[in-house]
């Protein structure tokens, strides 16, 4: 019988916003998402990243707990607006759009 090898857990997250990006040096995700500072985020041993465009980032690792902590961590640093749809959501995530003021001329 052939062995099989397991292709592990993946999450994907997208980056929405306007200078939203992040770039990865070794175990270390710098984002850059508005503030006047970048974010470092470390990376645990056992989860790989790669980049797609600086915007969209898939998370790999064996361990779903562990995977599934490091992209609510990530997502956590700049959730997605209601009202403006910025922010690191998950790929695939529906987001509800929130109407703004009335009296703000609708733009």
């Amino acid at each position: 019988m052939p062995c099989r090898v397991f292709p592990g857990f993946t999450k994907e997250l997208d980056i929405v916003g306007i200078g939203y990006r992040v770039e990865v040096k070794g175990r270390v995700a710098q984002f850059f998402l508005g503030y006047s500072h970048s974010i470092d985020v470390l990376l645990p041993e056992g989860i790989d990243i790669k980049i797609d465009k600086q915007t969209h980032l898939i998370l790999t690792g064996y361990d779903r707990q562990m995977l599934g902590q490091v992209a609510a961590n990530i997502r956590a640093l700049r959730p997605p607006d209601p009202y403006k749809n910025k922010g690191i959501r998950y790929t695939g995530e529906v987001l509800r759009k929130k109407v703004g003021k009335t009296g703000s001329g609708g733009k």
